[in-house]
């Protein structure tokens, strides 16, 4: 059995955050360009761009959340999980396209949602995007905690800090795109890594072949069923707030690298969740841990661990740190530009903003040191996103051009007034309709209250957005008798270039083309 000893962590952890801080700083300095600190637009191909859709997709709570799914649910949730993780990137490869002709000189989605629904909406999107980032940033320092303290009997905290000190310090310098690079650097580490500590897993560790059978974990079941639509519904509309994955769709050279690095990252993400995850129930097989076991399940691949060779746990301290650093670097870039762009409007000075996200850092390790369940903060925000992104993206489509700010925000508010109220009723309970906000009761609960909540959500969300529609629209036809004037609701206006545009900066040159006035009405349109 393998164990690290207080010296050989101290010797592996820190040396592995200095090699990374000075790597990743000179080719920060070396790379550094003002042009390409928030965003690189049209830059990238398409192998580099899937290693950094793949750093972007993972973190150490993968190390923890699929091995857990999969010591819970069996062979069918894990691979529920994993596709469903996986295939998310080829909504990028399909919307992507799409926005960048919309919005060609954005680098996240709210650059297009600020032209489509106007500055309220704009700023409503920002604030989901920002506290989503927030508490991916505050799992990832969980991850990086549990990791630490479960391979190693060195505090976490010290390790923490110095972790987010070295990715601030090389970012600062380079920005997104020091990122980018680095990502690729980081990414083709891991994947060397994982091979060996595999390689180990599958010497050293004995399988109990009796064990298979009667443990269930290749049948499907109940909660199996659920995660079909529930890990669909939660991952696919929260990627949409990940301004990391927009980043990198507006960093694609052409259409058909983005397509390239999608398809790619696919079928890296799938594969790599899908063989840390396998550590669930090959735990269950050793002997090690009970099935659905309430207090190892989400620390199987670690209690595998434990029976390797102790340089072998060197190698996963490694591969830990790495992992951990390349993700939160990728954050926090993506916090930066959302910020820069969506608050400020690019206009506040980048040293100033990446004060902001510094000291945004101190709580996001405050609250990350303190959280315990990874998984459940990914529900949260996955609930969070899928009240809003349905009737959102509604207005990509020409047949939904009444759509405004009102139905987006209305929406999104009665999505999650319609999760309240399903709780509500489902516990006949008020608290416990609060409660299921928040996905107390997590995921592998025997009821189907949170399969309940991710049905509503978005059902809910995008009646609530009609809901106001209609009431928006009566009140504007009375409004419109009134008046004695035309009812325009439903009448398609003319299509203007958004302020800050390629299209309106080049003409205008034409005194009097654009007013403010039409502006105004673009904005509502």
């Amino acid at each position: 059995m393998g164990h690290l000893s207080f010296q050989a962590a101290h010797g592996i952890v820190w040396p592995t955050y200095v090699v990374l801080l000075i790597t990743a700083s000179i080719v920060a300095y070396w790379k550094r360009d003002s042009k390409t600190f928030l965003s690189a637009n049209g830059t990238q191909k398409g192998v580099p761009l899937a290693f950094n859709f793949v750093a972007s997709a993972l973190g150490c709570g993968v190390l923890s959340a699929y091995p857990q799914i999969a010591n819970i649910d069996g062979l069918q949730g894990l691979l529920v999980y994993a596709l469903a993780g996986g295939l998310p990137m080829f909504l990028f490869a399909f919307f992507g396209p799409q926005l960048k002709k919309r919005a060609p000189e954005g680098f996240v989605l709210t650059e297009w949602v600020f032209q489509r629904y106007g500055k309220v909406c704009g700023l409503y999107l920002s604030a989901c995007t920002i506290l989503t980032v927030y508490l991916f940033m505050v799992s990832e320092i969980a991850s990086l905690k549990y990791a630490i303290e479960t391979l190693t009997n060195i505090k976490a905290l010290p390790v923490v800090i110095v972790e987010c000190i070295v990715t601030t310090i090389y970012t600062s310098i380079g920005g997104f795109h020091i990122s980018f690079l680095t990502d690729t650097l980081q990414v083709g580490i891991v994947f060397v890594l994982l091979i060996v500590v595999a390689c180990a897993m599958g010497r050293y560790v004995e399988i109990d072949r009796s064990k298979i059978g009667p443990s269930g974990l290749l049948k499907g079941n109940k909660l199996g069923w659920q995660l079909v639509y529930i890990l669909v519904v939660a991952i696919f509309t929260n990627d949409f707030f990940m301004s990391g994955f927009w980043l990198r769709t507006f960093a694609a050279r052409s259409n058909k690298d983005l397509i390239m690095g999608c398809s790619i990252a696919f079928f890296v993400l799938t594969a790599f969740v899908t063989v840390v995850g396998v550590t669930g129930f090959i735990a269950v097989w050793a002997g090690l841990v009970e099935v659905a076991d309430q207090e190892n399940s989400g620390a199987c691949f670690f209690i595998l661990l434990a029976q390797l060779p102790s340089w072998v746990m060197g190698f996963t301290l490694v591969f830990v740190a790495v992992l951990s650093t390349c993700t939160l670097d990728s954050l926090q870039s993506a916090l930066v530009s959302t910020i820069s762009n969506d608050v400020f409007r690019n206009k506040l000075p980048i040293i100033y903003v990446r004060s902001i996200v510094v000291a945004i850092m101190v709580p996001v390790v405050v609250v990350g040191l303190i959280a315990e369940d990874v998984l459940t903060i990914y529900l949260i925000v996955d609930l969070l996103s899928s009240t809003v992104v349905p009737i959102l993206m509604l207005g990509l489509s020409s047949k939904f051009f009444f759509l405004t700010a009102w139905e987006v925000i209305g929406g999104g508010l009665g999505g999650i007034l319609a999760v309240w109220i399903f709780g509500t009723v489902y516990y006949n309970s008020p608290k416990e309709g609060g409660r299921l906000l928040l996905i107390w009761n997590g995921l592998y609960v025997n009821d189907w209250s949170t399969f309940g909540a991710f049905v509503v959500a978005p059902f809910g969300g995008v009646l609530a957005g009609f809901l106001v529609l209609a009431a928006r629209s009566a009140i504007r036809y009375v409004y419109c008798k009134h008046k004695g004037i035309e009812f325009d609701v439903f009448t398609k206006k003319p299509t203007l270039p958004a302020e800050g545009s390629h299209l309106l900066e080049v003409d205008s040159s034409k005194k009097g083309q654009y007013t403010s006035e039409s502006l105004e009405v673009n904005d509502s349109a």
